[in-house]
Parts: structure tokens; sequence; C-alpha cells
């Protein structure tokens, strides 16, 4: 990491609830209006919906939460139209006000998602840009006009989604300008969207400018693969996420190998030497943890989450233990992106031992707030058992037994003391 930044230091303690704000809130997001899943109330926004939440955010004991795309957007959100403007279907200006306030009174920080690579080919800031070539909207995109038709590189071959000229000093500005405004608006951060797809080198130059004004402010990147440490490095984002630990954690649990996560906590801790990684079990790209492993693993999952070193977010409904699976076809997220009710006491109470086990395992994070920094040491494993110790500066430690022949069960002790045993004699 750059020596002129440090991450800030509540991130010590931070552990996160992952929304995805239109599915949580039951908009419709295939430009149907009709299939909405949920309607506010008269003179309510959507937003008010997931404001109602907080108070269960806070009882579970998480303290950060983590948005999806909450701007004017033209379907799932990752199509942006409009940077500056929050999303009809969600709200306005004054709701995502009251959203902000509600959660900083109960001492939560609010992260956006900011989806920087690319935006909707409707945005009317693209369309200004194919059709006037001396606009300043033009300057943010590297359009060709040698063919019939003027074009843009698009994400991932997503015509719907054209890609910024990254190289262009403009789209720093403007992203710059985008982050400022929100920032100025209240929240403590930002998750990029699709980082991997950006030169690190890019947002350094933005980064530093942002930071001279919201050195508090927390910024990580969306990285599926690559160099981790030479991405932060290079970069400067505070961090970034740790899919490879994901997915050791759901493979080792499905197919009964604890040697690929052994394997991969050791490349944890090389990590943790640069960076603290951003760490999740479960989020809107991919099929929910009780769907890949079953609702006992599932448990097992969140207790590696919760007892190595990382920035931990849970994906919301993973503690009732919701299931889904994503599919590669249209609509294939909706299943994970689901509604939530109206409020907790509507929630099934099938999910209530698997939310009480969320409860116990947060809890024993705030009590060993070490665990944000420490280091893994295995201690015995075959394929279907693994012990480690986790290790923190000053001689703590806590060791946890995992083991999944038979029926899955999970032990975590502080010397002699269990502070934690599933399932529960």
């Amino acid at each position: 990491m750059s020596d002129s930044h440090t991450a800030p230091d509540w991130l010590e303690h931070a552990i996160g609830w992952h929304v995805y704000p239109l599915g949580f809130t039951g908009a419709p997001v295939h430009g149907d209006e009709s299939t909405a899943a949920i309607e506010p109330a008269p003179g309510a926004a959507r937003l008010d919906h997931l404001t109602g939440w907080l108070d269960y955010v806070q009882e579970l004991g998480l303290n950060v939460l983590q948005l999806g795309p909450v701007f004017e957007s033209a379907t799932h959100g990752y199509d942006t139209l409009d940077y500056f403007r929050i999303d009809g279907r969600l709200g306005d200006d004054a709701a995502f006000d009251r959203l902000i306030a509600a959660a900083h009174e109960r001492g939560i920080k609010v992260l956006l998602d900011g989806v920087f690579n690319h935006l909707s080919s409707q945005a009317p800031m693209f369309r200004e840009a194919l059709d006037d070539p001396s606009s300043d909207a033009a300057k943010l995109f590297d359009v060709d006009r040698s063919g019939d038709e003027p074009s843009a590189p698009c994400f991932e071959g997503n015509l719907d989604l054209v890609e910024f000229d990254h190289r262009a000093p403009e789209t720093a500005e403007f992203i710059e300008s985008v982050m400022r405004h929100w920032l100025e608006r209240g929240i403590d951060g930002w998750r990029l969207d699709a980082a991997y797809a950006v030169d690190p080198d890019f947002w350094a130059g933005v980064l530093a400018s942002v930071r001279e004004d919201f050195p508090h402010a927390f910024i990580y990147g969306e990285v599926i693969h690559g160099d981790y440490v030479d991405i932060v490095s290079r970069s400067t984002m505070d961090s970034v996420t740790e899919y490879e630990l994901w997915k050791a954690t759901w493979s080792a649990l499905k197919e009964h190998n604890f040697y690929e996560l052994e394997w991969t906590l050791g490349r944890h801790d090389t990590f943790l030497e640069s960076f603290v990684p951003v760490t999740f079990v479960g989020n809107h790209d991919v099929t929910r943890i009780a769907s890949q492993v079953g609702q006992d693993k599932a448990v097992l999952a969140l207790v590696v989450l919760m007892t190595v070193g990382g920035i931990p977010l849970i994906y919301y409904g993973d503690e009732q233990g919701y299931s889904g699976v994503k599919e590669e076809r249209f609509g294939g997220d909706d299943q994970v992106r689901p509604a939530f009710p109206a409020a907790p006491d509507e929630l099934s109470g099938l999910g209530a031992w698997v939310h009480n086990a969320h409860q116990q395992l947060i809890s024993l994070r705030r009590r060993h707030p070490w665990l944000h920094r420490a280091r893994v040491s295995v201690e015995s494993i075959a394929n279907e058992r693994i012990a480690y110790e986790v290790i923190g500066d000053g001689g703590r430690s806590l060791t946890v037994e995992l083991e999944v022949s038979g029926k899955p069960s999970a032990e975590i002790r502080d010397g002699e003391n269990v502070e934690f045993r599933y399932p529960r004699p």
C-alpha cells in the first residue's frame, strides 16, 4: 500500500450488511413497473423500506451498510443513466437523506456502489457524446466514428453497457466529482464496481484528490482475480474483494476437501501483510451459500468468515438461511436479489436458527476485534476435518475446528473456554 495513505481506523471494527436496494425494496428491475414486488405507502419511498430495517441491522451486531446501486439506471442498477440522481424507483434525495441520517444515528456507516467502469448506452451523456464530437461528454468516451454509426467499447460484450475512456483526464475529473458529491452528502465510502477492468494506476490520481478532503472514507474495489497486492498498491485502494477465499470456503465444504481451504488461508495470510481484504461468503452476483452447500454447512462458512482476518460483509438474507441460485440468463440474478418483507417480524421463523448463529458469531467477532488482522496456523487437516489457530498480536488466539463428515459441526475455543459450538448441545 502507498506510504502516503492508511486505511481508516474504523475498519478495525467494521462488519457489514450488503444489500441490493432495487431487489430488497421490491422495485421493478426489468423495465416493467407491473413487476414491482412492493409498492411504497403514499408519501413514502422504497428507500424508506430499507431505513425501516436499520434496527434489525444494529441488533444483528453490524455497523456498516454496503448498498448496491442507488443511482438512476435503465434496469438493474449497473446500467447508470445519471450519477447525480437517486433512482426514481427507490425515491429521491430526501429519502436518501433520511436513510443516511437514520444509519448514522445508529452508528452505521454507509457505502455506495460506484459503477465507474461503464454506464448505460442510453445514458444522456453518452448519447450526447455520439451526437456531438465537440461536446464535453465526447471527451469521456473512446468513440469510433469510422463506421456507418459511431460506437464505443462495451463492457464484456454487453452492448447495453458502454465503457468510459479511463485514459482521458476528463474521465478522472468526472468520476472524482461524483465521488465527492456523495461523500459531501454524507456517505462513508465507496465500493468500486468492476475495478478489475480499470487500470489500477487510474485510481491512484482520483483517490489522492478525493482523500484530500475525505481522508476517513473507505474505498475498495471489486476484484475477482489477479494480483491483489499489486492492484491495491498501485491503485491506493484500501482493499479489494477476496474472491479466492469465497471460492475456497464453499468449495471445501461442498466437496469435502479442506486442503483447498488450507492452501487459500496461506495466501490470505500473505495478503494481510499488505492490506486487509474485504471478505464474504455471498453477494449479489453469486449463488447463495445455503444453496451452494446447504444451510448446515453455511454456518461453517460463516465460522470461517468471522474467524479469519478481513473486513467481513454478510449478504442480506444469508443471515436467514435464504436460498437462491444464480443463472446465466435474462433475469438470472432475481433469485439472489429478493425483496424483504415490510418488517422483521414478518420474516419466516424457518431461518431463526441461522439468524441466531449469525448473532453469536458476530458477537464473538466483536469480542475479539484483533481478528481483523489475525493470521492462521493450520494444526491438523483431513479431507473432512480441519483445525486451525487464529493468532493476533500479543499472543491472543482462538482455536477453530470444522467437521463435515456426518452432521456438520464447528467449535471455537479461547483456551479451554468454548466460545461457540455448532450444533448447540
